[in-house]
């Protein structure tokens, strides 16, 4: 299978629109582990990404479904989210190509290439605790809230329309840098969401486990940045658009989870 947007197979020589050539493209490797590999080119003076699956192997994919995890085999998953978001009005990458070959699903070969975001930067950079950093750099509370709400909203419109990323850490977030100089706080920032590769789109909204792990992965990686208690607790409001009481009185259990889930991943990555 291949599919190339028709504006980017414009740019493309007829020799060039297969897969054997966009699957070889060369460029500055950002990471390779695992059977992927990502990495950054340059095509007719714009900056594109290109993700090539090589397959996990079938110890990977049992020791996945052992551990009831749905294991990524290809790219497919990442190019159906980035669609979806685009088409709920998410911010995300533009994705211009996707192919895949090979039947059996150890070794199936696959790739996916997004347009380049520019000059940007993650939540996680913006959200540095304050003590590291200069006063004057610190981040203004209206701009902090601004933050919030829109990753709250974000998170909601997925869950809602049946989008689990299965990585929703704040450094999956990414926002221009020109925004820190220019944003509007009255208006939705645009937060772009990235690394999509283990997103799961389901038919209805997905099941609680799915959610609360999603909430999860935010609570934890926001547990050594500058957010506060009642920043967290400003998300749960924005999340479920109800007023704070209401919601931690209804949806009790549901938060209890996050926050047990989000310590126990805490402990894990910081052991005593």
């Amino acid at each position: 299978m291949l599919y190339i947007e028709p504006a980017f197979a414009a740019t493309l020589l007829p020799s060039e629109q297969r897969f054997s050539h966009l699957v070889r493209l060369d460029g500055h490797v950002y990471r390779e582990q695992n059977g992927r590999r990502t990495l950054r080119f340059e095509h007719r003076g714009k900056q594109f990404f290109l993700k090539v699956h090589t397959g996990v192997g079938w110890k990977e994919i049992f020791k996945n479904i052992l551990q009831l995890r749905l294991p990524v085999i290809s790219a497919g998953p990442e190019w159906r989210a980035l669609h979806r978001l685009n088409a709920l009005g998410i911010h995300t990458t533009k994705p211009v190509a996707y192919g895949s070959e090979g039947g059996n699903p150890a070794r199936r070969h696959s790739f996916i290439i997004t347009e380049d975001l520019g000059d940007t930067i993650t939540l996680e950079e913006i959200l540095l605790k304050s003590d590291s950093r200069p006063t004057s750099t610190a981040v203004p509370t209206p701009f902090k809230h601004a933050l919030i709400r829109r990753v709250a909203e974000i998170a909601r419109t997925m869950h809602e329309n049946g989008i689990n990323h299965r990585d929703f850490y704040l450094c999956h977030f990414r926002l221009p840098v020109a925004q820190l100089h220019t944003a509007d706080f009255a208006q939705p920032l645009p937060i772009y969401v990235m690394d999509l590769h283990r997103a799961q789109i389901h038919h209805r909204h997905p099941r609680e486990r799915w959610v609360a792990k999603d909430l999860a992965c935010l609570y934890f990686s926001s547990l050594p940045l500058a957010v506060t208690q009642r920043d967290r607790f400003r998300f749960i409001r924005d999340y479920s658009g109800l007023p704070l009481r209401a919601t931690l009185t209804s949806e009790a259990r549901l938060w209890r989870k996050v926050e047990r889930r989000a310590i126990r991943l805490f402990r894990k990555h910081n052991p005593a």
